[in-house]
């Protein structure tokens, strides 16, 4: 181990190969099983019985509760045995029994970002991309290759199909079923999942609401209103939002419309109708 042991706290039922490579500050709980390939930054905390292995880096500051299975390999048929990777940010939580995959190919990663925190029992697969602040609730289960922007909230027990992109500041409803893209600013909902509408109180939390004097906010449901409530088809609804000077936050919402309608993908869910 890289930091020595004054600097680190391992429990002497712990498991920590020789080749792990552990920060100053970092504490290992009793039972935990630590591999050669795992990389864990300065004060993190390790709890008991975890399992950490693979070619597995994790930054400062991360709490990681009992039981959780970080780095294990991907629940893909088509892997073949590639030392594949998990990369883990900075001041996450994750709760107990939580599992992430590493990814499936040579060069491929898992990765989650930085603040984000993981409720008990939630999975996340192999090749997912996560970004920062985001909060996943209890019993989730994330699909292979699934992307989820920051500060997303995804309620508990339901299901994310695999190759779904989930937007910024969404929120998902718990027992939801999600299996199509999910837009930035949206409230999803049901089975199968529906979008009900903007994501108010998560744009008013992170100051959306109230940039330019609330002028994006309007923006934003005018927008809205266009793609979703009107008598054109998303593409012309599209169409029609590119003729207009969209500020950053539209352009987001448009752009990833437009990419969710591209060859390849899953498309976006459809909104409720009222």
């Amino acid at each position: 181990m890289a930091a020595s042991t004054l600097a680190t706290q391992i429990h002497p039922t712990a498991l920590v190969d020789p080749g792990a490579c552990l920060a100053a500050g970092v504490s290992v709980g009793p039972f935990a099983v630590i591999g050669p390939q795992v990389r864990i930054g300065a004060g993190s905390r390790i709890g008991p019985h975890v399992v950490i292995d693979g070619q597995v880096t994790i930054g400062s500051d991360n709490h990681i509760f009992p039981g959780a299975c970080i780095g294990l390999e991907p629940q893909d048929l088509k892997y073949a045995g590639d030392n594949t990777e998990v990369v883990i940010g900075d001041g996450n939580r994750i709760r107990e029994y939580v599992t992430i995959n590493r990814a499936t190919a040579s060069g491929e990663r898992t990765v989650l970002g930085n603040h984000n925190l993981l409720m008990a029992y939630s999975h996340i697969g192999h090749n997912c991309r996560l970004g920062n602040r985001i909060v996943i609730a209890n019993g989730v289960a994330v699909a292979g290759h699934v992307d989820i922007d920051d500060r997303a909230v995804i309620g508990g027990v339901l299901g994310i199909h695999q190759f779904v992109h989930i937007g910024s500041l969404a929120m998902v409803g718990g027992m939801s079923r999600i299996d199509r893209d999910v837009p930035p600013y949206a409230i999803v909902e049901g089975h199968p999942g529906r979008l009900r509408g903007l994501n108010l109180i998560g744009l008013r939390r992170s100051g959306l609401a109230d940039a330019d004097n609330g002028a994006v906010l309007k923006e934003l449901q005018l927008l809205w209103k266009l793609i979703y409530r009107s008598e054109y088809s998303l593409s012309q609804a599209l169409e029609q939002a590119r003729q207009q000077q969209l500020s950053a936050a539209a352009e987001k919402l448009v752009a990833f419309l437009e990419s969710s309608c591209s060859a390849g993908r899953r498309g976006p869910l459809p909104a409720q109708r009222p």
